[in-house]
């Protein structure tokens, strides 16, 4: 497909030395990868029918953004926001990705500023027109991870964006989040980032406005007293063609019965974040398969993490790490708390836990080092 195509293009541009062979059907890839050298790369991404948000492209860059020869500054053009079914929005990738990347080692130290992800110009589907750069500096190795302990929920922060569609849209979003989460905990505060069409027009360059397409998205974070950042996501999915999973044509058109009202959106995007905090994982589910994987990659030593109920798509990943790395990973349910607490049926709001356990999840690394960067 032309997204699949143009995420090749953007390795091949990422990287020296790289063979890309597709036979004519297109059924067929032959892959040899070249030496990642990072850099100043900027690329458009495909929108419309056969095209995918800038969030998949960037979740198949993370794990690969650190291992170059320099740091790399990468500019994403397209769909930023309106994907949230099948595709990770940036801001989703700013609130959970990002600081596993710091977790795991990346940009710790004071030789480069830590990983950053920022939308300078938004972008909803399916005609996209955002805009992100993403900035990751480079390492020589991973670290190890110990991550089990989930601690208690103290905040919840989120961003309600809307693009060209009535302002009061995104505050009636935050409303309806705040009117579920404090019954539960104070400490509540959801920013309403809106763009009207006017916002083109400003004088200072690409920053700041949006794309032709409107959309309505909420992203909401949940942070625990131990550091555990849990992240969800949800926007109009009449962006959606829920049959394929493709972004529909511009020339379709919309019932106005079939779009969801803001209160709606903001009730199930706090819904989703409860299941969040209920499954009692450290690590949110859409983030699973990544921390999975930058496990993999971390030196000969044992990486443990806590995480709730599997998806299918961690199960798929685990089979595929095993097939490529030679790494499995050893599971073992437990009671919700961390090890050595009292709270162990606590469900993070001081409240007991009707059922359910977690997973402990370690592995041995591969030791994976970064080939690129010259030894010191």
């Amino acid at each position: 497909r032309e997204h699949e195509a143009s995420f090749l293009r953007l390795l091949d541009r990422m990287t020296n030395g790289t063979k890309i062979e597709i036979n004519a059907t297109g059924t067929q890839l032959r892959f040899k990868p070249g030496v990642l050298l990072g850099g100043d790369i900027e690329h458009d991404c495909p929108i419309g029918g056969s095209g995918r948000s800038v969030g998949w492209f960037l979740e198949g860059i993370f794990p690969l953004a650190a291992f170059g020869k320099e740091p790399l500054q990468l500019t994403l053009n397209g769909v930023t926001d309106g994907t949230s079914d099948i595709d990770p929005s940036v801001d989703y990738l700013s609130s959970s990705f990002i600081p596993l990347l710091i977790k795991f080692g990346i940009g710790v130290d004071d030789d480069h500023p830590p990983p950053e992800l920022k939308v300078t110009k938004r972008g909803a589907a399916p005609l996209g027109g955002g805009s992100v750069d993403f900035y990751c500096p480079i390492v020589k190795e991973l670290n190890p991870i110990d991550f089990v302990d989930f601690g208690k929920v103290k905040r919840v922060r989120g961003t309600a964006v809307s693009c060209r569609i009535p302002p009061s849209s995104a505050a009636r979003v935050a409303h309806a989040v705040k009117g579920v989460m404090h019954r539960l905990l104070p400490d509540v505060w959801i920013h309403t980032d809106v763009h009207s069409s006017s916002g083109k027009k400003r004088k200072s360059g690409d920053v700041g406005g949006c794309g032709p397409s409107p959309g309505l998205s909420v992203n909401l974070t949940a942070t625990t007293t131990e550091g555990v950042c849990l992240s969800v996501e949800c926007s109009m999915n009449h962006n959606i063609n829920s049959d394929s999973g493709d972004m529909m044509q511009h020339d379709q058109t919309v019932e106005r019965k079939n779009i969801e009202l803001p209160e709606d959106l903001g009730k199930r995007s706090a819904t989703l974040l409860l299941q969040e905090i209920y499954s009692g994982g450290c690590i949110d589910t859409s983030a699973q398969s990544f921390a999975m994987l930058m496990m993999c990659l971390t030196p000969e030593d044992v990486s443990r993490i806590r995480l709730g109920q599997f998806s299918q798509y961690t199960i798929m990943s685990l089979r595929l790490y095993k097939e490529a790395f030679g790494v499995e990973f050893k599971l073992r349910a437990d009671d919700i708390g961390g090890e050595g607490s009292d709270d162990e049926s606590d469900d993070g709001f001081g409240s007991k836990r009707g059922g359910g356990q977690t997973i402990i999840c370690s592995c041995l690394g591969i030791g994976y080092r970064n080939m690129a960067r010259a030894s010191t």
